[in-house]
């Protein structure tokens, strides 16, 4: 089964957004063993998108196609590909209908070229969108299986898993004969990583290991095929733990968030945040999470140093001796929130994101501050690399690893 995604749309072209559509279905699709050869993007070009398919038709399978299905203009997906099908368009009256009652129960005259999104191959096999407005469509010509979906993501994702995975695992028996794990590791980099387990690397076959860089951590993708590819994986995550496992915190989509979170309700803590440089970007990222709310008591966000004493409590004459980019201040930021919060978990962040320096220190020095009750205080400095943005973003991932380093020790 050779696969190929067509992304139609000239905003994915000018980078105006990202073409998740295609990570997505590759990544489903590796669970049951169907590789996908080839992703294409194609803007909203009725000749490029001829070709396009024309190419496509010639050397794959199947043909998935996300986007171009609306009511504009500009979504030629349908009209493309209709030379090659050879099938004429028709209105799908179901389709209609459930377009025409969205309009009505919303008070709303429906415009004439949303008749356009109720379109459909005469022999297509068309698939409810439960999400959305235009169906999907599963159209066969020449031994090529042409799938057709919305470019939204949440309606494309629905319309895979409730109609189009089922159908191809039954037309083309596909089997969930490759197994994966994404193991997450923090604390330590990727090519210290990649040298404890060197001999894995060198060697691998099946299963196989590759090590991946992300923002202030790593991963360690495993994979491996055949019948008895849980268990492989299983020995293999075993050997890696044994040598890296104090850095490990989690597997595939487990964020270093949740894992915090985590380890906090298991330990029936509560945290709360100090924050100078960071704006809040720490605290935010703890509260998007589902259940925040019964280990976050929340944030306090001093900028200036008139704030950090007023707001925070950090003493005037603290600030006047040390500054408020140092240990010391880092240090009263966190035991000032911990009082005031009442949590049994308090960080703070004070440093220079840039681009100028201040207080006679360069931009990217942090210091981050952990207090945990009952035990003495811990204060690290941090030089980081990259503009304003970046030393934000990696200080808030270095206090998260941080808590976890300490909580895990606990």
């Amino acid at each position: 089964m050779r696969t190929e995604i067509i992304a139609v749309g000239t905003e994915l072209l000018l980078g105006q957004i990202a073409n998740t559509n295609a990570q997505w279905i590759s990544k489903k699709l590796a669970k049951y063993g169907a590789p996908v050869y080839f992703h294409g993007v194609v803007g909203d070009n009725m000749e490029r998108a001829i070709k396009t398919f024309e190419v496509a038709s010639e050397r794959s399978d199947v043909i998935i196609v996300t986007g171009g299905l609306g009511p504009t203009e500009d979504d030629l997906t349908r009209d493309a590909v209709k030379p090659l099908l050879k099938q004429n368009l028709v209105i799908h009256e179901n389709t209609l209908a459930k377009i025409e009652a969205v309009y009505k129960k919303n008070n709303r005259q429906m415009t004439a070229n949303n008749r356009k999104q109720a379109l459909v191959f005469e022999h297509a096999r068309v698939l409810a969108n439960a999400e959305g407005m235009a169906p999907g469509q599963l159209v066969e010509h020449d031994q090529t299986l042409f799938v057709f979906l919305p470019g939204v993501p949440s309606e494309m994702k629905s319309l895979m898993e409730e109609h189009v995975l089922p159908y191809l695992i039954d037309a083309f028996q596909l089997e969930s004969e490759i197994v994966s794990e994404m193991l997450r590791f923090i604390g330590i980099g990727e090519s210290t990583l990649e040298h404890k387990l060197e001999d894995i690397i060198k060697y691998q076959q099946d299963p196989t290991i590759a090590p991946l860089a992300a923002e202030g951590e790593v991963g360690l993708r495993l994979t491996a095929s055949g019948a008895d590819a849980k268990a492989k994986i299983a020995t293999l995550k075993a050997d890696v733990l044994q040598r890296v496992g104090r850095y490990y915190y989690g597997s595939d989509d487990m964020t270093i968030e949740e894992k915090v979170r985590d380890l906090l309700k298991d330990k029936g803590m509560t945290l709360g945040s100090a924050e100078s440089l960071t704006g809040g970007k720490f605290i935010e990222r703890l509260i998007a999470l589902p259940g925040a709310s019964s280990v976050c008591e929340g944030s306090l966000v001093a900028y200036t140093a008139q704030a950090k004493e007023n707001v925070i409590g950090v003493p005037a004459n603290l600030i006047k001796q040390h500054g408020t980019i140092s240990k010391e201040c880092a240090e009263a930021m966190a035991s000032q929130v911990q009082k005031r919060l009442s949590v049994d978990t308090a960080i703070s962040f004070t440093g220079v994101a840039g681009p100028d320096n201040s207080e006679g220190q360069e931009p990217g020095v942090v210091y981050i501050a952990l207090q945990i009750v009952g035990r003495d205080p811990i204060v690290e400095r941090h030089h980081f690399e990259g503009g304003r943005d970046k030393v934000r973003t990696r200080a808030v991932k270095k206090g998260y690893e941080i808590i976890f380093r300490h909580l895990k020790k606990q």
